[in-house]
């Protein structure tokens, strides 16, 4: 019963994260038919990301407190309106306050899935199970943004449309057909609930299981977000920006990036989290990274340039099921929802950092946020070398 119940969890999963990406690849087209600046792409997704980064831990503590399919419930709804205010914008202002108003809720659903997952599996298999999670979300977010990329093509109406009714559905979904994940939620006043809205009050559960290990392991996840967005959200607008490319190109690409991610997630990944030592796995992965970001700084040909690209988002496909694992295999039943709701605001801290700088620097010009990312991938990767010899140490 319970595998089909995450069975089911994992197919509208799917969904959402499909849903989720339909407005990536038509955002670069609304910022150039509304005539505004090119730092709006890095702005715009900054700003849905710092809320996303602002309220994580919030949404986080609420799962102690309410079970992870009602928050899911809510936060789709929410998500779904704030894509609604995002289609009926007309200005920078507008643009940037619907996608903090969708952060907001794209935090909280976020933070679910990942509470749901760690709190339904068996310790056996949860980090099998949140690799699951991880491919799930890489693989139907490249297929979300080859249908938005599409749908686009015919209308950005449509686009928009189609993303608000499905993230909807989703949260009814979600609310329907997963099971109660807290056996004795934690009873609180509303006063107390609302006291802790504060996001910045919300990061002190962080003491709760902060030590040196986990700081060094965020940072590194911290860092390469940082430039994964950079790289991510930079490469849309380039190719549209630069080479003129529509849409459907976007889309077309990142469904070849779902292809290759699913290959790699259900055969390197899970043999990586099975049979290495996670840690030092997740440094030649990082390495690889950068060599590859590299190789994309290195060329102006644009066969060249996309293939790079391509095979720099396949190797992000697996490092983040594998710093999850990292991050997942040091909790337990009674910190989870913090960590994981800590996690997810790291990830979002680096999103803010990557999107904005991303968006400023490429006023400047347009290759400096692939620097950018790639300096960020450098750090981290000497920060996982630090991390592996450390352990390493400690154990003989």
């Amino acid at each position: 019963m319970n595998k089909n119940k995450l069975l089911v969890f994992f197919i509208i999963n799917g969904l959402f994260n499909l849903a989720a990406n339909y407005a990536h690849p038509i955002t670069p087209t609304v910022i150039k038919n509304l005539e505004l600046g090119d730092y709006m792409f890095g702005v715009a997704y900054g700003a849905m990301i710092g809320l996303n980064f602002l309220f994580s831990p919030f949404w986080g503590k609420l799962n102690e407190q309410i079970n992870s399919k009602t928050t899911m419930f809510i936060c789709s709804l929410g998500y779904a309106i704030g894509q609604i205010l995002f289609w009926q914008s007309t200005s920078q202002n507008t643009i940037i306050f619907a996608r903090m108003f969708s952060g907001v809720f794209t935090g909280g659903s976020y933070v679910s899935f990942l509470t749901y997952v760690v709190n339904v599996s068996p310790p056996e298999k949860r980090g099998q199970n949140l690799t699951i999670l991880a491919t799930v979300a890489s693989v139907c977010a490249s297929f979300g943004y080859f249908i938005g990329g599409m749908l686009g093509e015919i209308s950005i109406d449509l686009t928009f449309a189609t993303q608000a009714v499905t993230l909807a559905g989703c949260g009814i979904l979600f609310f329907i057909f997963c099971k109660k994940d807290i056996a004795s939620p934690v009873k609180q006043k509303f006063s107390v609930l609302i006291k802790q809205a504060n996001p910045f009050n919300s990061f002190k559960q962080a003491k709760i299981f902060m030590d040196k290990k986990y700081f060094i392991i965020f940072t590194i996840c911290c860092l390469a977000y940082l430039g994964f967005t950079a790289f991510e959200q930079s490469f849309n607008y380039y190719i549209k920006d630069i080479f003129n490319l529509t849409s459907a190109y976007n889309g077309v690409i990142k469904a070849a990036i779902g292809i290759i991610s699913l290959i790699a997630n259900g055969t390197i990944c899970l043999w990586i989290i099975k049979n290495t030592n996670v840690s030092k796995s997740s440094m030649y992965i990082l390495l690889l990274s950068s060599i590859t970001m590299i190789g994309v700084l290195a060329t102006n040909n644009i066969i060249i340039f996309i293939i790079m690209n391509v095979i720099f988002f396949a190797l992000n496909a697996i490092i983040i099921p594998v710093t999850q694992d990292l991050v997942a295999s040091r909790s337990n039943d009674n910190n989870s929802s913090i960590v994981m709701g800590f996690y997810n605001a790291i990830k979002s801290l680096g999103g803010i950092i990557g999107a904005l700088m991303a968006g400023f620097f490429y006023t400047f010009n347009p290759r400096l946020p692939f620097i950018f990312g790639l300096i960020a991938f450098l750090l981290a990767t000497f920060l996982s070398y630090y991390y592996y010899k450390r352990n390493t140490k400690y154990r003989n």
